[in-house]
């Protein structure tokens, strides 16, 4: 395969960001990372367990409208990404604890700083979503 030689052809892919170009991996690695923690169901099981540790029927109890099925995936994908132990006591029935790793601990600021900006302007959203709706098809 030949190598680019234009000198505005970068060696590698890459892709543009806000911090410059990063090599293409980079950008799908943080793509991955922002997938989990920007999912609406990760959020708010981070933001649960910031009270500390939680069994699973606690979680589902206070998430309100999650099913038993996505909240398991949720907290399945967030121990597998490092936010969040599991933890099982071998009773009868078992025991089954879940709380945030440091690097769930570590997620809080950022998110929690995303999330008061939602709040904040949620009716901006919504007054420009309307807006564009009222327009009509282009």
């Amino acid at each position: 395969m030949k190598k680019p030689t234009h000198p505005k052809v970068p060696a590698e892919p890459q892709c543009a960001t806000h911090f410059g170009q990063l090599p293409t991996e980079i950008c799908q690695s943080v793509s991955d990372v922002l997938a989990r923690v920007g999912d609406k169901w990760s959020l708010l099981t981070i933001a649960m367990l910031a009270q500390g540790s939680m069994r699973f029927t606690e979680l589902k109890r206070s998430l309100g409208a999650i099913s038993q099925k996505v909240l398991t995936s949720t907290l399945r994908g967030l121990e597998r990404d490092g936010y969040v132990l599991r933890t099982v006591t071998p009773t009868i029935p078992p025991r089954v604890d879940y709380e945030l790793t440091a690097l769930g601990k570590d997620v809080l600021p950022p998110v929690g700083d995303l999330a008061r900006w939602a709040v904040d302007n949620r009716r901006r959203v919504e007054a420009a979503r309307a807006e564009f709706d009222g327009r009509g098809p282009a």
